[in-house]
């Protein structure tokens, strides 16, 4: 993958968190734990991400996470909270981020593999982190390992600069609706299919 082709980067977050993080950036899952916030985080997934440490780097949970792309197994497993959440767009120049780290896969992973950004783009191969779909209902493996590439990270120190936040999407108009009301001056707009519908 060539940076030239990443447009933007994404954070998967409940719309009611929206002004905190315009206010004080994307946040490690250690530093937004010091703040009330809604959590949408698996716990099982926690469980793996708490006890990782990215090699010469910091702790898992003192990296603020980014997917490449938004349309992906997380999204899946939150289908039933869709209209409660949104997607922020970071631009792309956050993979110049100083200390930042891309995880060829989803981070928690035991096979995933840990390279500096943004030279480590070219380890991701694009049709792997942006499949449509990552089902193959005969073949369980191949099934498991695109599940985890679209889920592919870019790990961030501590925090995003909320500037580097360029928009968000929603599910629907009443999801818009409710990102509206939080009056920030965001720009936010329907896009169902980042939702997987």
């Amino acid at each position: 993958m060539k940076f030239e082709e990443i447009v933007e980067l994404y954070y998967i977050v409940p719309i009611k968190n929206v002004p905190s993080i315009l206010e004080h950036g994307i946040l490690s899952h250690n530093r937004a734990s010091k703040l009330t916030h809604a959590d949408i985080s698996m716990r099982e997934i926690q469980d793996r991400r708490v006890k990782k440490q990215v090699p010469g780097g910091l702790a898992l949970h003192d990296y603020a996470n980014l997917y490449f792309n938004g349309r992906n197994k997380m999204m899946a497993k939150k289908r039933l909270e869709h209209d409660r959440i949104c997607v922020l767009r970071v631009g792309p120049m956050v993979l110049n981020a100083p200390g930042a780290v891309i995880a060829d896969q989803n981070a928690s992973s035991n096979y995933s593999l840990f390279l500096p950004s943004p030279i480590g783009l070219q380890k991701l191969h694009s049709e792997e982190v942006f499949v449509r779909s990552w089902k193959f209902p005969n073949d369980q493996i191949r099934e498991w390992r695109l599940g985890s590439v679209v889920c592919a990270e870019l790990l961030v120190p501590n925090a995003v600069d909320p500037k580097l936040i360029v928009g968000a999407y929603v599910l629907d108009a009443a999801a818009l609706s409710r990102f509206t009301n939080l009056k920030t001056d965001l720009n936010c707009i329907i896009n169902a299919d980042i939702f997987l519908r």
